[in-house]
């Protein structure tokens, strides 16, 4: 069985919950639905999407499964031990679930009403480590950074309502509190699987 011929009906379940709109209760059902893509070990795997080599500087790959315009993107996404990144939304909903290996999520909230653009003031929510059996998911505005510790590389399903590569408004916050663009100034390109 092929890749594709299991991706692309999970992406027409996305979609027709997509297409009737997306709230925490909707997040929940594609959980479910990327939970079970997720045990099709023989399809994702480290062998069909090998890890970064550290040695070449590589932190993060990120493997880009279908190109169907605006739609729901599905990634399959490897870090390295030591990867970590800004909080940042995602201005779109967003779920996380794993393969293998361990990512850890602080979940936070903005303590500032959003007035002065280039500046946020954070409070830490939550964390969650996501592995096999733990997943996160998250609407547009939610705020989340991820370190990933130990020893182990990870492969995590990541699936956003609209492909990251067309996302303008995402914004990550510095540890001063500086607003930037995450997109321009965090975000490295991703690897289009669909065409290997």
């Amino acid at each position: 069985m092929s890749r594709d011929s299991v991706i692309q009906p999970f992406l027409a379940q996305v979609r027709t919950i997509h297409e009737r709109g997306v709230d925490r209760a909707a997040l929940q059902q594609i959980v479910l639905l990327l939970e079970g893509l997720a045990e099709r070990r023989e399809l994702f795997n480290f062998e069909h999407f090998p890890a970064p080599d550290a040695a070449t500087g590589d932190t993060q790959f990120r493997y880009r499964l279908n190109d169907d315009g605006e739609s729901p993107t599905l990634y399959v996404n490897s870090l390295l031990p030591g990867k970590a990144t800004l909080p940042h939304n995602h201005e779109t909903w967003a779920i996380i679930v794993a393969i293998e290996g361990q990512e850890l999520n602080r979940v936070y909230r903005r303590k500032d009403d959003g007035s002065h653009p280039a500046r946020a003031s954070l409070v830490l929510e939550r964390e969650v480590v996501v592995q096999p059996g733990t997943s996160v998911a998250f609407l547009g505005e939610d705020l989340h950074g991820i370190c990933v510790e130990g020893e182990r590389p990870t492969l995590h399903f990541h699936l956003y309502g609209r492909p990251l590569e067309l996302l303008e408004k995402r914004y990550g916050v510095k540890d001063d509190g500086t607003v930037v663009n995450y997109n321009k100034s965090q975000m490295a390109p991703s690897i289009q699987a669909y065409e290997l």
